[in-house]
């Protein structure tokens, strides 16, 4: 019933304009003390050995691409792109769906050919791949067959574990051990393919939207288990949280085939990408002659009528931008656009950046604002 609760909670707070305009501050408070109550839920586990079981060292490096373009038929998915993926390189992927998040990883891991240019893989690589579609549970089988194959142990760490232990370490009880996979929620699949997963040597961990549908515990055991990780790692995520924990670059398409490389995650790429056209950032205001900053102690700014009429309008404006978003996301998802109408589809990709930049400005706004108010 706790996580239930804190589930339901944590997605209304996320819910976007509509729970902006009705969250009430006793429900806000609420919810800070369950995310207490679940932080020291989690530091009750045993203290867990919550580990990738890591391969030797592969090569310095890892993948290179050199004006690599990909195609499916008159339409780049990927156009004129190189990089260089070092060992150790911690790298987001961003961009939406449908956009070549997947054929880029497939590229630099050596399993797709590009169109045009080359791509040359390390050597040594042992890679261990999450990915919901691709990697399949027996679910006739038990819990514990999953990950041991019928053994009674794991190697992790060069150390020798029962694999009812390991388990533990991802919140299967040992009482269910012996259950079918067939009786598990989508959640706890995850969790098990994580299980298995880390279970296995890799010197190159590639994870495509490792996040979703997972559990409070799990997420964050996760978070530390691939922050602490020794070899590469590949990750595409639309969870900006993690992805600013765990990353330290970021590939992020453009539009048009285009991807650009920054340094940081997430937040660090809102913070160097060109400002989109239509979203303006004001110009600070001119410092009066003769002050010094030190000097200078500006009383606190009230509200004006003209902040009143923005902050009512605000919710509106959001909300119109939410909705052009979502039926651009939903227009992008499918992929036969990208084969029927290749303009069209550069263009909604190229719009959807604009939009997430838009909207990232509104909130901020909105929250200057609120505050503004509240002072």
């Amino acid at each position: 019933m706790f996580d239930k609760k804190l589930a339901q909670e944590e997605a209304w707070i996320r819910q976007g304009v509509e729970a902006r305009r009705t969250r009430n501050e006793g429900r806000v408070r609420a919810l800070k003390q369950l995310r207490i109550q679940r932080r020291e839920r989690r530091d009750r586990i045993a203290d867990v050995e919550f580990q990738v079981q890591e391969a030797d060292r592969s090569g310095k490096l890892v993948a290179e691409a050199l004006n690599v373009t990909h195609a499916f038929g008159a339409a780049p998915v990927i156009e004129d792109f190189s990089t260089r993926i070092m060992r150790g390189d911690r790298i987001g992927i961003i961009g939406p769906n449908g956009c070549g998040k997947t054929t880029l990883i497939r590229l630099l891991t050596g399993e797709l050919q590009p169109t045009s240019g080359s791509i040359r893989c390390g050597t040594s690589l042992k890679i261990a791949y999450f990915d919901q579609q691709r990697e399949q549970l027996d679910s006739a089988a038990s819990i514990m067959d999953n990950v041991a194959d019928g053994a009674d142990t794991v190697m992790i760490g060069g150390v020798a574990r029962h694999v009812s232990g390991y388990l533990r370490d991802f919140l299967f009880p040992p009482e269910r051990m012996q259950a079918p996979v067939s009786m598990l929620s989508g959640g706890e699949r995850n969790r098990l393919l994580l299980a298995r997963l880390f279970a296995k040597p890799s010197n190159l961990l590639v994870m495509d939207e490792p996040t979703n549908d997972l559990d409070a515990e799990t997420l964050d055991l996760l978070e530390d288990i691939v922050a602490d990780y020794a070899g590469t790692l590949l990750l595409v995520s639309h969870d900006r949280e993690f992805l600013d924990k765990v990353v330290t670059s970021t590939l992020v398409f453009e539009g048009q085939g285009k991807i650009g490389e920054f340094v940081g995650g997430y937040t660090d790429w809102l913070q160097q990408r060109k400002a989109p056209a239509g979203a303006s950032r004001a110009a600070p205001p001119p410092r009066a002659a003769g002050k010094s900053p030190a000097s200078a102690s500006p009383k606190p700014r009230k509200m004006s009528y003209q902040d009143r009429r923005e902050l009512q309008a605000m919710p509106e404006k959001i909300q119109l931008l939410e909705a052009e978003q979502a039926q651009l996301q939903t227009a992008v998802n499918d992929p036969e656009l990208f084969r029927r109408d290749p303009a069209q589809s550069a263009a909604a990709l190229e719009r959807l950046t604009v939009l997430a930049a838009l909207l990232e400005t509104a909130y901020s706004r909105w929250d200057a604002l609120e505050s503004l108010a509240s002072g």
